[in-house]
């Protein structure tokens, strides 16, 4: 039963994107009201390295898991 809901809650936020928007409103209105290229790339660069982090932590400690119950 609890796999089946977390499904359609995945199903849900897959379907309807912008409920799960990740750029908060002060930086959309910073980034749309300049034209400055390079401050966009900035904020860009910045979420990609916050979002990077946490999957290697998790892969790592799963890596870990792995060879614990492998050997």
């Amino acid at each position: 039963m609890k796999k089946s809901c977390i499904l359609v809650i995945g199903i849900v936020l897959l379907l309807f994107p912008e409920w799960a928007e990740a750029q908060c409103a002060m930086c959309r209105a910073v980034l749309q009201s300049e034209g400055n290229v390079s401050a966009a790339e900035g904020v860009n660069n910045g979420i990609v390295y916050l979002m990077a982090i946490p999957y290697i932590l998790v892969g790592g400690l799963f890596y870990v898991v792995y060879r614990k119950m492998k050997g």
